[in-house]
């Protein structure tokens, strides 16, 4: 067990925070629905009446929304969003017999006349015409006995039987004869017209995320543009007095942390961040901000508990919203919130600390998120604890951890609400039972947008900031 209490700020002293990193964990198996106790002996029941089960905050975040509609766009512009319909090829791949290598094409049994213009000093297997290039049209028919050089994906003359590597051949008899220097066979180093697929051939099913790969294979199958399932629109409101948008804490003032950290964070979730403002502590301009706001998410930080200053609970009884989940059984973030403003329209509320914001981020609004853009829903996996982890009572608890060999994850310090610290260095969070875990138990892991498809970070822009600074 860890030495210090998990739940304070301070950081255990006799751990170090350096460490190796290895590869994702390779033995992955489906988690299950960890139990939810009942009200732990230090808590009263009314203050947990609203809270939701993690599993079922998550799960209904996922569930209050419906895919946006489609939409048509360019290749460049289509990273990271969802097909939505199936990728058929629209040519065969290759559309020609094309040459894998760079050589000869040859016909027939060696050795193999070359053309004049092909002539070369004996042994040196090159010839100083160049000879069929890629991007050429249809070249001449080779008859059995003859060859002619050939560049890596040029298209192969009609007669040919094979590619001779440059390596594998020598020329000869003042530079009009081919010799193999070892045995090729009918086809060798040649791809076969639709080799790779057919003309209609379904290449990727709709939902499939449009990665740097789909991409390249999509303009390889004649695409331009893509039908893919439309962004969701996010508008982030960073809510306090209390915090800087520039330059060294002072007077009781802090930086914004969460400002820089979520449009990036949102746009690898597959979000399109149409503004990043900054709002102080009044009622009403929360009120106006919120309500005059067309984005599909509106995202909230801060003012979501009951203090003197937290104006989301009142706000949204003020537009009137219906609330889906208003407290989560979670360590950190427990008092983050959804609630639908209107039919196709949300509104997720992160706690103000950096640590329990990023915790709101993956139990509410990257489910949410997923829903409305069509994203796959990432493979659950587990990993073995390295080290024992101190559980809360009744909440399950999130804990940035580093992976190492195999398929394990080691807890970092720096876990508190308001730290980042130990994200930054983090691979992955992972999921802490209600109770702990003991060392080498297997844990459920939570990947971070960038370490789990390396796509999505600077998909999409921030086209607007405003507010306060």
């Amino acid at each position: 067990m860890f030495n210090s209490d998990p739940f304070s700020e301070e950081p255990p002293a006799d751990r170090p925070d350096s460490s190796t990193k290895s590869t994702r964990p390779t033995k992955p198996t489906r988690p299950t629905e960890p139990d939810q106790p009942a009200v732990g002996p230090n808590e009263a029941p009314e203050a947990r009446a609203h809270a939701t089960p993690w599993h079922a905050a998550r799960t209904a975040a996922a569930r209050a929304a419906q895919p946006l509609p489609s939409v048509v766009r360019p290749l460049g512009d289509a990273l990271g969003q969802a097909l939505a319909e199936p990728l058929a090829a629209l040519t065969d791949l290759p559309s020609f017999d094309t040459s894998a290598m760079d050589g000869w094409a040859v016909a027939g049994p060696g050795p193999w006349r070359l053309p004049s213009e092909d002539a070369t000093p004996e042994g040196t297997g090159r010839g100083t015409a160049a000879g069929i290039l890629a991007g050429h049209a249809e070249a001449a028919p080779l008859s059995d006995g003859d060859a002619v050089r050939i560049a890596t994906g040029a298209r192969v003359p009609p007669g040919a039987t094979a590619v001779l590597r440059s390596e594998h051949g020598k020329v000869r008899g003042e530079g009009r004869e081919l010799y193999a220097s070892r045995h090729i066979t009918q086809g060798q180093d040649i791809r076969p017209r639709g080799q790779e697929c057919r003309r209609g051939d379904a290449l990727l099913p709709a939902g499939a995320l449009v990665t740097p790969v789909v991409l390249g294979l999509a303009a390889a199958a004649g695409y331009d543009e893509l039908t893919v399932t439309s962004r969701p629109r996010v508008e982030v409101l960073v809510l306090g007095d209390e915090l800087l948008r520039a330059g060294l804490p002072h007077d009781g003032r802090i930086r914004d942390a969460l400002g820089p950290l979520l449009g990036p964070w949102l746009r690898a979730l597959g979000a399109e961040v149409v503004a990043i403002r900054h709002v102080g502590d009044d009622p009403e301009a929360l009120h106006t901000a919120v309500s005059a706001s067309t984005a599909d998410v509106v995202v909230t930080t801060g003012g979501t508990a009951a203090g003197p200053v937290d104006h989301v609970h009142p706000t949204l009884r003020r537009l009137g919203a219906e609330q889906l989940v208003d407290g989560v059984e979670v360590r950190p973030g427990h008092p983050m919130l959804l609630a639908r403003l209107a039919p196709g329209r949300y509104l997720v509320g992160l706690p103000g600390n950096p640590l329990a914001a990023v915790s709101g981020l993956l139990t509410l609004a990257e489910p949410l998120l997923r829903t409305l853009s069509a994203r796959p829903a990432p493979s659950p996996y587990r990993a073995r604890l390295t080290e024992a982890v101190q559980g809360h009572p009744v909440d399950t608890r999130l804990i940035p951890v580093v992976y190492q060999h195999g398929d394990r994850a080691r807890p970092l310090r720096f876990h508190g609400p308001a730290m980042l610290r130990g994200i930054a260095a983090a691979d992955a969070l992972a999921v802490v039972p209600p109770g702990g875990a003991d060392q080498g138990t297997e844990a459920e892991i939570l990947d971070l947008p960038w370490t789990a498809d390396g796509i999505g970070i600077s998909a999409g822009t921030t086209t607007g900031t405003g507010g306060a600074p």
